[in-house]
């Protein structure tokens, strides 16, 4: 899998959790089919999604491709789990476990579990049940091909897009378009289209 150049990735975490901003909103809004697991908080974290992310990314030293297989193991792991979608309460520990469990099965050294419940605010107990919980729900699928690999980074340029208005003579022409969010990808199609939304 190519390598996202180092000046990109805090556009790329600007994307990533911009996306993941919008599916959290939009199922806190769909409370009463959503069940408690040992992703959720009693409360709302202080800390905003693209922070906690900046904070991941400042102290983890993952590769940058990690973020983009952290990305795609939250969408499996979603549509493995519909009764349990992203939302204000889990995605904070979904983050920092998705990342972790990445950057072990990507990169050649990473930190151990201790140093990323430090990363992310939580004690290393609570880190291993996580990261534990986290695979089981993914069934050990870790394996990212790169047509996979390339599928979530095309989605992210699509979130790019978004979130910058393109500059054409006819200023009233945006690519802002108010679209549900969607993460779902069937990772055998070539074609890149949205599948389904994130367990909404």
């Amino acid at each position: 899998m190519a390598e996202l150049e180092s000046p990109m990735m805090p556009k790329m975490i600007t994307f990533l959790s911009s996306l993941l901003e919008r599916v959290a909103e939009s199922n806190d809004e769909t409370k009463n089919q959503q069940k408690i697991s040992i992703f959720h908080g009693l409360t709302r974290p202080n800390i905003s999604i693209q922070n906690y992310l900046e904070r991941i990314f400042k102290y983890a030293n993952c590769s940058s491709s990690c973020f983009i297989v952290a990305y795609v193991y939250l969408d499996r792991f979603s549509k493995s789990q519909p009764s349990l979608p992203i939302n204000s309460f889990n995605v904070h520990r979904l983050l920092i476990t998705s990342v972790m469990v990445a950057a072990k099965f990507m990169d050649d050294v990473c930190y151990n579990n201790a140093y990323y419940a430090k990363v992310g605010g939580i004690n290393t107990t609570e880190m291993n049940y996580l990261e534990l919980d986290f695979l089981f729900g993914l069934g050990f699928n870790l394996n990212v091909t790169p047509n996979t690999f390339q599928c979530y980074c095309v989605h992210l340029q699509r979130e790019m897009l978004q979130m910058q208005p393109l500059n054409f003579a006819d200023s009233s022409l945006s690519l802002a378009i108010s679209l549900k969010t969607h993460l779902c990808f069937n990772e055998d199609e070539s074609s890149h289209q949205k599948q389904q939304k994130l367990a909404v």
